[in-house]
């Protein structure tokens, strides 16, 4: 599973940026996306994996200290983008006259830049609190990863701090930038009704499926991840939607986008001749 994330995730970005005609911000935005799914199951799989192979489930403080760090900063990267690429579809379907003034090359790049620049200082406030916390020795973590609320939890002095600044954030980057991709659709739902032909609202609305089959699977395996860190204290069952949001959802974004996008398929298949053509 993790190589066929990387792999798929790969030919996404090898197939955009070798087709001129995906050279649009729905498809920089895409390719953004792949990278940061990329480096997001690298974060938690290949340690996963060793330690399966050594038969240990030890980490160094340091180690489970940067994966925290790593997990929080590309989970949120995936969460800005996702609500960057519904402002766009918002911009592409409901504003097309002005589409490109809008969405120009430097607006897109700025976006992004300031996604990750927000991340970075999140995470830096994260970690410096959890640097002022005191576990103990052979401290058990029941999950297959460093997961922020479940250190939180494991920590022997007062988390009260960590914990509310956990929640805090929770709404502020999780669940404003939502109701910003709700409000999006809701004005293209609006925009489609309005439009008298059939073939155009089909054309319209096929170029926001597979962003939101995207977002059901990253919100809904997110929120899942989110509740069971807070409400349920089985081990067995809080790993299940953690599975399916770092292992699960990376993987099925390339097919996603891949079978649900003309563009996508035929520039893949124009990748895969040329390397077929040239051994």
């Amino acid at each position: 599973m993790y190589l066929v994330t990387v792999l798929g995730n790969l030919l996404i970005i090898l197939a955009v940026g070798s087709d001129s005609r995906l050279h649009t911000p729905m498809y920089f935005f895409l390719c953004n996306l792949s990278f940061v799914d990329i480096c997001f199951i690298s974060t938690t799989i290949p340690k996963m994996l060793v330690n399966i192979q050594a038969h240990s489930k030890g980490i160094s403080y340091g180690g489970c200290l940067a994966q925290v760090c790593f997990f929080t900063i590309l989970a949120g990267m995936d969460n800005f983008l996702l609500t960057v690429m519904a402002y766009d579809r918002y911009v592409a379907i409901c504003h097309p006259l002005n589409y490109t003034v809008i969405m120009n090359p430097r607006l897109c790049v700025l976006l992004v830049l300031l996604s990750w620049i927000i991340m970075f200082w999140v995470t830096l406030a994260h970690a410096l609190l959890l640097n002022q916390q005191t576990f103990s020795i052979g401290t058990e973590i029941p999950h297959f990863l460093c997961e922020l609320a479940q250190i939180i939890r494991v920590a022997s002095s007062d988390a009260l701090a960590n914990t509310i600044l956990m929640h805090v954030l929770f709404v502020l980057l999780a669940l404003v930038p939502f109701m910003g991709i709700l409000f999006s659709y809701s004005q293209i739902a609006s925009s489609l009704r309005r439009m008298s032909s059939s073939p155009g609202k089909y054309k319209a609305f096929s170029t926001c499926g597979s962003h939101l089959c995207v977002v059901s699977l990253f919100y809904g395996t997110g929120i899942g991840v989110y509740l069971s860190s807070d409400m349920i204290h089985s081990s067995q069952r809080s790993m299940i939607p953690s599975v399916m949001y770092t292992v699960v959802t990376p993987m099925l974004n390339p097919f996603i986008y891949s079978l649900r996008n003309k563009d996508v398929k035929g520039a893949l298949g124009r990748l895969l001749s040329r390397a077929a053509s040239h051994p």
